[in-house]
């Protein structure tokens, strides 16, 4: 078989499903809760929450939560791009953005990926994977474009988020190339529970003067995160960042733009302008570059 051909089970695919309805749907649903509730003390409610869904998780499958020795600085230089800067970024860029916008600027990801591969790897993508960074390149500014072009715009909301899709993707990076000789659950259970404590901090210092307490659909937006994003997606991504090939676990990402796009409109009746449905196919023809690219050189 080709090693860049890659063969799905049955399993692989339903969590692909599964990865991207939960986390297409997390963008209004965070809205929801960002609205008007403080955005960090949001957050880290929802990774405080995560916490004993991960235990019991890592119970359930007798794993030890013991990080082996020598290897705590290595989960800490993972957690804090993967979990601790994309969470502050991100939730911080949501605030000032659409949903759907958020969503489009947050996914560009793999492409970042591939951008730090070069910088750090020394990697060789061909054409095509040039041609996918060019067209995630002119997506971006086509957004970037529109909030600079209005009086509500919110640029700084962009610029948020794509140095959260970018600490992300240089997560990634260190995650594939990362040899951790612990069971993906308990990886999670400490990278979660490490960005936990400093976003607290920073919700205590900066945020505990407007605390109070949730309503019915922060709380929803609360509860979804803690089980389903932080206590289900992430496990499941950091699993096929792991186990599978960059094209196995950039399959999840590819289609979650679109639906953080149509769940806004559906959930929260945002509008998407032209330069939304054209920065999301650009990116989306971007993904495809990068994510079904043939073989390089080494």
């Amino acid at each position: 078989m080709d090693k860049n051909t890659v063969s799905f089970s049955r399993k692989d695919l339903i969590l692909l499903a599964l990865l991207t309805l939960i986390w297409g749907f997390n963008w209004p649903i965070m809205k929801i809760g960002v609205t008007n509730f403080p955005p960090l003390t949001f957050r880290v409610m929802g990774t405080i929450g995560a916490l004993p869904v991960l235990w019991l998780a890592a119970r359930m499958q007798q794993a030890s939560l013991r990080i082996p020795q020598g290897q705590f600085m290595t989960v800490v230089r993972l957690a804090i791009p993967n979990v601790l800067l994309w969470n502050f970024f991100m939730i911080a860029g949501i605030t000032m953005l659409s949903s759907g916008r958020s969503a489009i600027l947050g996914y560009t990801m793999p492409v970042w990926a591939l951008i730090f591969g070069i910088i750090l790897f020394r990697e060789h993508p061909n054409r095509l994977a040039w041609f996918g960074i060019a067209c995630a390149f002119i997506g971006t500014l086509l957004l970037l474009s529109s909030e600079f072009g209005t009086l509500s715009g919110r640029p700084l909301g962009s610029i948020l988020m794509l140095c959260a899709a970018a600490s992300w993707g240089y997560g990634t990076v260190r995650m594939k190339r990362a040899t951790l000789p612990m069971p993906t659950i308990v990886l999670t259970f400490w990278m979660v529970l490490l960005a936990s404590i400093v976003l607290s901090l920073y919700a205590i210092i900066f945020e505990s003067a407007d605390w109070r307490m949730p309503n019915t659909g922060e709380w929803f937006a609360i509860t979804y995160n803690a089980v389903l994003v932080f206590g289900f997606a992430f496990v499941v991504w950091f699993r096929l960042a792991r186990a599978l090939p960059p094209v196995a676990s950039g399959l999840s990402v590819m289609m979650i733009p679109v639906v953080g796009v149509f769940s806004g409109a559906w959930i929260l009746g945002e509008t998407p302008h032209w330069q939304d449905y054209a920065a999301m196919a650009l990116i989306l023809v971007s993904l495809a570059t990068v994510l079904y690219k043939p073989k390089t050189s080494a």
